[in-house]
């Protein structure tokens, strides 16, 4: 299914289709302020496999990240003892960025595995935020990437739909995406450190 959705002002009834979706341990689709981006719900482990499995990730180790509305949530999920660091994702969030932290015992649990660390995402686009508003707890997400394109990500929503349509339950029309990822900094280790250097811009 494809809907068309304006990231200026989101339509309520649209966003309670996707939330439905979600909850129904459905995969969607969707825009942020980098890439569009592949997610389900993070109570959801069979569509977490799904998306690992479609990735070719190891589902025990899936490279997958956590996209949350605000700062409200993240003790849920991560240990981010240093004030600094809080203060460098606060000063750079909402926007293009990936930020890898420390995980707390949920992460484990939820992947069913050792995972020590998780990428977390706060992206600068109403219809992603809409959506993990509504559905009160973080989407499980990874870029909607081609390795075998000229162009690592497809850009156009009808594109992007009429390639996943018969894996993704929801494909979300936000209109044109970029085709360059988000920047990625690893805030695990004594100084946080920019692993890939995407579309944002670090402010220190």
């Amino acid at each position: 299914m494809l809907i068309r959705m304006y990231p200026e002002n989101p339509n309520q009834r649209h966003v309670r289709q996707v939330i439905d979706v979600l909850e129904g341990g459905g995969v969607v689709i969707y825009p942020t302020d980098s890439v569009y981006a592949i997610g389900c719900d993070i109570s959801s482990v069979r569509a977490m496999e799904r998306i690992a499995k479609h990735k070719g990730f190891d589902p025990a180790r899936p490279n997958l990240s956590m996209i949350f509305n605000d700062l409200s949530l993240l003790a849920e999920y991560t240990i981010i003892r240093d004030n600094n660091i809080f203060k460098l994702i606060k000063r750079n969030t909402p926007g293009p960025f990936t930020f890898i932290v420390q995980a707390n015992n949920q992460i484990p649990k939820l992947f069913k595995n050792k995972k020590k660390t998780v990428g977390i995402r706060i992206p600068s686009n109403n219809i992603v935020i809409s959506i993990v508003e509504e559905l009160g707890r973080p989407l499980i997400t990874t870029s909607v990437r081609e390795q075998d394109e000229i162009t690592e990500y497809i850009t156009d929503p009808e594109l992007i739909y009429e390639k996943y349509r018969d894996f993704a339950d929801i494909v979300i029309d936000g209109g044109y995406g970029n085709n360059e990822p988000s920047t990625i900094v690893d805030c695990t280790g004594d100084e946080p450190e920019i692993i890939r250097q995407g579309i944002g811009i670090l402010e220190w």
